[in-house]
């Protein structure tokens, strides 16, 4: 298994677009940051073709420490969800090869 990362993103803009790699670092950068700048707003991002991300609020709760078996207490929290688009989920199921 391969992970992508943000350089492997900024070489891919670098060769598909043709700007200098430094230019194609700002953009990758800025882009993300636009994302996580919503995000820490509470909005939905929308990427067409791809999916939306969401920040969710999750309720204070009781759990259980799963190695003791003891109640826990969970405190409130936002969290990130994010849904794939039905373009992105088939193309991930069809390079299954199913």
């Amino acid at each position: 298994m391969q992970t992508l990362t943000r350089a492997d993103l900024c070489e891919a803009v670098h060769e598909e677009v043709g700007l200098s790699r430094q230019e194609c670092a700002r953009l990758v950068e800025r882009t993300l940051d636009l994302i996580v700048e919503a995000l820490e707003k509470g909005e939905t991002v929308k990427l067409s073709g791809f999916g939306v991300f969401q920040v969710r609020e999750k309720r204070a709760r009781m759990g259980r420490n799963p190695k003791t078996g003891e109640p826990a207490a969970i405190n409130p929290r936002r969290v990130i969800s994010f849904r794939a688009s039905q373009i992105m989920k088939a193309r991930v199921h069809g390079a299954n090869g199913s």
